[in-house]
C-alpha cells in the first residue's frame, strides 16, 4: 500500500473549491491505476489559513513518511521544505518557484521538489492594465500583499513598473490576517478613484467572501487571480484553471510512485489564461465596462 499526503493550503475542508481540487486529483490518479484504499492510501490535511496551523499539518504529514506529498501555496511549500529534504513533493499554485528558492530551475528542479507554477511575476502588470481598461477612472491602485510569501512582492514590483505609463499610483497594502485586511482596505478606500489587485495567496482565497462583500460595500473595483472570485461576485478575474494543475499533479505523483525522481520532472507553467468579467458586480459598482474589453473576455457573467 503506497501512501500520498495532500496539503491543500488556502481551502478549508468545507470549501467546495477545495473539494473540487481533491476530487480532480483523485479522479486523475484513479485513471492512472491508483485507487484510494486499494493500492494507495490518501491522507488529506486541511490547515487553517495561518502559518502555525500550516506548520502543524505539514509536520504531521512528514512524520507519517508518505511516498509523496502534494502541496498548494508558497507558505505551505516553504513549511514543508524546512521539514523535509527527502520525501518527493509535488506543488501546485506556487508563484515564482525559482525566485522563491524552491527549485534550482524550471527545466531541472533539482532536489526533491517539482510541480506546477502559479503565475509569472510579470502578470502583476497585466492585472493592473486590465483593471485600468475596465475602470478608466482609477488612478490609485492598492495591492494586497502578504509578506510571508516573497513572490507577492514580485507581482507588486511588476505593477509598479507599468503604473507610470497608465497614470496610476500603486500602493502596497500589507496584511497578515483578516483584521489587517479589513482595516487596510477601509483605510485605502477613504480616498476616491481607487481600485485593488487581489494577489494569489491562501489568505485571500480563504477570505474571498470577506473581500468581495467588503469591496462591494465600499464600491471599490478590483481584479482577482482566479475565476471563482468573479463567479462569487467579484468584478473581474484573470488567471488559469487551477483544477487542471491538480490533475497534472496526479500525473507527476503516478510517475514518482513508479520510480521517477522529482529532479527529473520539469516545473510546468500555465499556458492558457482566462479573463472573466461579472457585469452584475459592475452594475453594483455603478460601472459600465467598455465593449472592447467585454469583447476580449473569455466569460461574461450577466
Amino acid at each position: 500500500m503506497r501512501r500520498v499526503g495532500l496539503l491543500p493550503a488556502g481551502f478549508l475542508k468545507t470549501d467546495p473549491e477545495g473539494q473540487a481540487r481533491i476530487a480532480a486529483f483523485l479522479d486523475s490518479l484513479g485513471k492512472l491505476g491508483w485507487n484510494d484504499g486499494r493500492n494507495v492510501r490518501i491522507e488529506v490535511r486541511w490547515p487553517r489559513n495561518e502559518i502555525d496551523p500550516i506548520k502543524v499539518e505539514a509536520t504531521a504529514l512528514v512524520d507519517s513518511a508518505p511516498d509523496a506529498i502534494v502541496v498548494s501555496s508558497n507558505p505551505a511549500l516553504d513549511a514543508l521544505r524546512s521539514l523535509n529534504k527527502t520525501i518527493p513533493v509535488v506543488f501546485v499554485q506556487v508563484s515564482d518557484p525559482v525566485g522563491s528558492g524552491f527549485v534550482s530551475s524550471l527545466s531541472r528542479p533539482d532536489g526533491n521538489v517539482t510541480g506546477f507554477q502559479n503565475f509569472e511575476p510579470a502578470v502583476g502588470g497585466k492585472w493592473l492594465g486590465l483593471l485600468k481598461e475596465g475602470v478608466p477612472s482609477v488612478v490609485r491602485v492598492g495591492v494586497i500583499v502578504h509578506p510571508d510569501a516573497a513572490a507577492q512582492f514580485d507581482f507588486l514590483h511588476a505593477a509598479e513598473a507599468v503604473a507610470p505609463s497608465l497614470g496610476i499610483q500603486v500602493s502596497p497594502i500589507s496584511v497578515r490576517d483578516e483584521d489587517e485586511t479589513r482595516r487596510g482596505i477601509v483605510e485605502f478606500a477613504n480616498t476616491p478613484d481607487g481600485g485593488l489587485i487581489v494577489l494569489p495567496h491562501p489568505g485571500n482565497i480563504d477570505n474571498r467572501s470577506l473581500l468581495i462583500d467588503l469591496l462591494a460595500r465600499l464600491r471599490l473595483p478590483a481584479i482577482y487571480p482566479f475565476r471563482y472570485f468573479a463567479t462569487a461576485g467579484g468584478l473581474m478575474s484573470y488567471g488559469f484553471d487551477q483544477i487542471e494543475q491538480w490533475r497534472g499533479a496526479a500525473g507527476y505523483v503516478d510517475r514518482i510512485l513508479r520510480g521517477a525522481r522529482p529532479a527529473d520532472l520539469p516545473v510546468q507553467a500555465p499556458t492558457k489564461y482566462d479573463l472573466v468579467i461579472n457585469l452584475k458586480a459592475a452594475r453594483g459598482l455603478g460601472l459600465a465596462i467598455s465593449p472592447s474589453l467585454l469583447a476580449t473576455a473569455d466569460e461574461v457573467i450577466e
